[in-house]
């Protein structure tokens, strides 16, 4: 479902992306794990060319994102994408928030919108809130809506940026239950997280990435079960965050 073939990318002179080469097939869960600064929310966001890259080449369903006249708009209409900041409209309300997109980029109309709207709502439980604003609800509910926002263009893929980093600690667990049940449900997702619980409970894969390269591709079960043959850099980041 997912292609990325050595795909390398540069801020001016810095190197933030090595020759980056993994594959993510229909229904896996891969987790994107490292420490910061390593380069995964960078290639997460290549993955829907929110970041271009300058070389190499990313596939979505067989597509390529640097094909010319590729389009990109519908493309990432297939691509549901959710930010650590929720990133929802300030100044629209839920519903506004989960039906502007499906209008203007699927051209649905205002009702069956609305109604994919709600059901995608109802689906990460928050349909009683559809007619309030992002800036009355929790952090989690406002992550949850934008989760549902995604689910509404009917996504083959979705993709996680860092979901539960901006949030309190009690609010974690709700965005996580929404994200094990779709990955229960089958979905396709690449997830950068720090939840490396969340990791072991549904990944699939885990990708280590450290100074722009992905250091380690491998199961959850190696990853985790066996970090004796992980890198000299994985095992050390497992041993810090398994510590405690």
């Amino acid at each position: 479902m997912i292609e990325i073939q050595n795909v390398s990318k540069w801020y001016g002179s810095f190197q933030v992306l090595a020759d980056c080469t993994t594959t993510v097939k229909k229904g896996e869960v891969v987790v994107v794990c490292g420490p910061s600064g390593s380069g995964k929310s960078t290639l997460i966001k290549t993955v829907n060319a929110l970041e271009p890259i300058q070389q190499g080449d990313i596939r979505i369903d067989g597509q390529s994102l640097t094909a010319p006249g590729v389009n990109l708009p519908r493309l990432r209409s297939r691509v549901g994408m959710v930010f650590q900041h929720f990133e929802l409209f300030p100044h629209l309300d839920v519903m506004q928030n989960l039906t502007l997109a499906q209008m203007k980029v699927l051209g649905r109309g205002p009702d069956e919108a609305r109604q994919r709207g709600l059901s995608m709502l109802d689906r990460v439980g928050l349909s009683v809130h559809k007619d309030k604003f992002p800036g009355q609800l929790s952090g989690g509910q406002q992550q949850r809506v934008a989760i549902a926002r995604a689910l509404c263009m009917d996504p083959i893929v979705m993709l996680f940026d860092e979901p539960t980093s901006a949030l309190d600690p009690e609010m974690v667990g709700e965005v996580l239950d929404v994200m094990v049940q779709l990955a229960q449900e089958g979905m396709t997702m690449m997830c950068v997280t720090h939840e490396m619980g969340f990791a072991k409970k549904v990944s699939h894969r885990v990708l280590f990435m450290d100074g722009g390269r992905i250091v380690e591709d491998c199961t959850q079960d190696a990853f985790f079960g066996d970090p004796a043959a992980r890198s000299a850099r994985a095992r050390d980041f497992l041993s810090k965050i398994l510590d405690h």
